[in-house]
C-alpha cells in the first residue's frame, strides 16, 4: 500500500518531542523515505544525540536539522515554523508528538498541571494555529498528525492533568479535520495518533527492557503510517496485551457512563467491576 501522499521523498517533515521515543522512530522513518526532517524538543544532549542518529541512517544528512523548542511557547513554534519554511520552502507532514506526564492527580502541584497542560495541550495548539494556514495556503498534499492518548477518551483515575491535556488534544484534532475538510480546495488531512502501551523514556520508569506487553515507538510509526495510508483519522494502536477490541469496549463503556447515567468512571468502581467484565468479553 502506497503511503500518505504528503509522505515522500523530497516533502518535509516536522517533528515536536522528537528527541526520543515515537518522535524520534517517526523523525527516523520520514528520514528513510528520503523526506527532510526537522527535529524538535528541548535543547540539550538528548536532541543532538538524536538528530545525530537519525542524520547518520539519512542518505542526505544536511537534510536532518534539529532545533531547539518548548512548544508550550507560542514564540518558540512560530520560530520553529520560520525556520522550516526558510530551510525547506514548505512543510508537509506536522508531527505535534510532544508531550510530558505524571504527577497530575486533582489535587496536586498546580505548577505540574500549567507544565502539562502546557506542553501537551498549548503544544498542540500552538503548532496547529502556527503551521497549518500556511500548510493549507501551499495547496498541496499535506498531513498534521497530532498524538493523544487512551487516556483522553476513557481518563482512568490517577494523573487527571494527563488525561485532561489529551483529552483536550482529541477535541482539537476532530476540530481541526472538521474544519480542514470544510475549506475549499484544501489538502490538509488531520489524525489522531492513539498509541496502546508504547515502551519508551515516559512510560519506562525504573525499567530498562521492554516489558512483553508493550510496543516499540518503531512499531507505533509503522501502524501510523500505514493507519494514514488507509485515511484513517483515528489511529487507535493495540499493543501486545490489550487488542483494538478490548480497546473498543473500554472506549463504549466510558461513553455508557453518561447514557446510562452511571458514577463517571465505573469502570474502576467496585459495584461496577463483574457487569464491566461481562461488557467487555462482549456479553452486555
Amino acid at each position: 500500500m502506497p503511503n500518505h501522499p504528503a509522505l515522500a521523498a523530497n516533502r518535509v517533515a516536522v517533528v515536536t518531542g522528537a528527541a526520543s521515543g515515537i518522535g524520534l522512530a517517526a523523525s527516523a522513518k520520514f528520514a528513510a523515505l528520503g523526506m527532510k526532517v526537522c527535529m524538535a524538543d528541548l535543547g540539550g544532549d538528548a536532541l543532538e544525540r538524536a538528530a545525530a542518529k537519525v542524520r547518520a541512517a539519512a542518505a542526505r544528512p544536511a537534510d536532518v536539522r534539529s532545533f531547539a523548542v518548548d512548544v508550550g511557547n507560542r514564540d518558540d513554534i512560530e520560530r520553529l515554523k520560520a525556520s522550516a519554511f526558510d530551510a525547506f520552502g514548505e512543510v508537509a507532514l506536522l508531527m505535534n508528538n510532544a508531550g510530558t506526564g505524571g504527577g497530575g492527580e486533582l489535587l496536586g502541584d498546580p505548577a505540574r498541571w500549567r507544565r502539562i497542560i502546557g506542553v501537551n495541550l498549548w503544544g498542540v495548539v500552538n503548532g496547529v494555529q502556527a503551521f497549518a494556514p500556511d500548510m493549507i495556503r501551499q495547496g498541496t498534499a499535506a498531513a498534521i498528525v497530532n498524538t493523544g492518548s487512551k487516556q483522553g477518551i476513557t481518563c482512568p483515575p490517577g494523573d487527571t492533568a494527563y488525561n485532561v491535556s489529551k483529552a483536550g488534544v482529541k477535541v482539537v484534532t476532530e476540530a481541526l479535520a472538521h474544519e480542514l475538510r470544510n475549506i475549499d480546495g484544501c489538502r490538509v488531512s488531520a489524525h489522531l495518533l492513539i498509541p496502546g502501551f508504547t515502551f519508551t523514556g515516559m512510560t519506562a520508569g525504573s525499567r530498562t527492557e521492554k516489558p512483553s506487553a508493550a510496543w516499540t515507538p518503531d512499531e507505533v510509526v509503522d501502524f501510523m503510517l500505514a493507519s494514514m495510508a488507509k485515511g484513517d483519522f483515528y489511529i487507535l494502536c493495540p499493543d501486545n496485551d490489550v487488542p483494538r477490541e478490548l480497546d473498543e469496549r473500554r472506549i463504549l463503556w466510558a461513553a455508557g457512563d453518561i447514557v446510562e447515567n452511571r458514577p463517571p468512571l465505573s469502570r474502576w468502581h467496585p459495584g461496577y467491576k463483574d457487569a464491566f467484565a461481562k461488557f467487555a468479553k462482549g456479553r452486555g
